[in-house]
């Protein structure tokens, strides 16, 4: 379910975060979103690698078959 969440933050900031937005052809609010739920999920046990919000916010949903095979 989305909601509507009214932030105030520095001007510099919104325009920097826009252009990146717009250089990774993400919506501010989707990115916002990644950033968040990176900073609000735990690793389910110690033997995860942590992700980097940067690496989470470049998430696109595509799968990646098991059978691929990157020599080719």
């Amino acid at each position: 379910m989305n909601a509507k969440l009214t932030l105030k933050l520095n001007q510099e900031v919104i325009e920097k975060a826009k252009k990146y937005a717009l250089e990774k052809q993400l919506s501010l609010s989707r990115l916002i979103e990644n950033y968040l739920n990176s900073l609000t999920n735990e690793l389910k046990d110690e033997g995860d690698v942590k992700i980097s919000p940067f690496v989470k916010s470049m998430k696109t949903g595509v799968k990646i078959p098991t059978d691929l095979d990157d020599k080719k």
